[in-house]
């Protein structure tokens, strides 16, 4: 059975009993973050340090995710699964299929679809997102590999692997009656990478092979408990010789009606990518916790 059809499964099958079965973990609602493109808990873009789903220190839990962006020249599926142990751990993994049908036309590629694959995992080092003073720092790793694809190592794109480790760390807090007495969150994450377009195009290039720092941040406000509005920013480095990278951002809106259910919504801008200018577009991503 493909990674797609188990993961779809495995989200109805959290989504099934929504009204009868017992909540998933303790947590307050919407301290899970929602699901990554990367797999990981925290916003669309970025890790935060919250772990997946809404498992407390003597629980475990977990989410499945499907997530789709489309820009002018190039459509992401993302298929994405995540278990969370006693909230102190976390291990993820996520499925990245992109069709680029304009770029494979204009490099003359015989393939047109990348698929990556994401391992991740998470610890979770001090505090908490609510009640520490300084909230929630967690610790992370994100293993990504390519399958079967010759175009990262391509001489017209030129990335020196088509596999690469990033390492990240981050904090979370979550300011209870912020301004206008709603709940805030905010995120910051540290991030050394040598990834290309998050890895889609490899790792490393003709202009710099080693792993650089990268700031992200993220902020959302609880309009209600079920409504959160806010934006993510996220800096990339800038390997190859052939295209320029921008550095990403979005504004998003997450609707959690219930701990077993959020469904994210954004406006992602990605900026030119791998010579194709201006890329931006719409974002869905429905998650369900158990």
């Amino acid at each position: 059975m493909k990674t797609s059809r188990i993961l779809a499964l495995g989200l109805s099958l959290a989504l099934t009993p929504l009204a009868s079965a017992d909540p998933p973990g303790s947590r307050l609602w919407g301290t899970g973050g929602v699901t990554s493109i990367e797999g990981s808990a925290g916003g669309g873009l970025s890790p935060w340090a919250t772990l997946a789903g809404y498992a407390s220190d003597e629980e475990w839990g977990g989410t499945v995710a499907l997530s789709r962006a489309n820009t002018q020249d190039y459509t992401l599926n993302v298929q994405g699964a995540a278990l969370n142990w006693h909230n102190r751990i976390e291990v993820s993994f996520a499925r990245q299929e992109l069709t680029m049908d304009t770029l494979a036309f204009e490099l003359d590629f015989n393939e047109t679809d990348l698929t990556q694959d994401i391992f991740g995992i998470k610890a979770r080092l001090a505090g908490d997102l609510i009640y520490s003073p300084y909230g929630q720092w967690s610790l992370g790793a994100q293993h990504k590999r390519h399958r079967v694809s010759e175009i990262p190592l391509s001489q017209a794109v030129g990335a020196e692997n088509d596999s690469g480790t990033d390492v990240y760390l981050s904090g979370s807090k979550l300011f209870l009656a912020g301004p206008f007495g709603r709940n805030v969150v905010v995120n910051g994450t540290l991030r050394a990478t040598r990834a290309n377009q998050g890895g889609l195009l490899g790792f490393g290039g003709d202009r710099n092979d080693s792993h650089e720092l990268m700031a992200e941040a993220s902020a959302g406000v609880f309009l209600r408990r079920d409504w959160v509005v806010g934006g993510e920013y996220r800096q990339k480095p800038n390997n190859l010789g052939f295209a320029g990278e921008d550095d990403w951002w979005d504004l998003y809106v997450a609707w959690i009606p219930d701990r077993r259910l959020s469904v994210t919504a954004a406006w992602v801008n990605l900026g030119d990518i791998a010579g194709l200018e201006s890329q931006d577009g719409a974002y869905l991503s429905i998650e369900g916790s158990f």
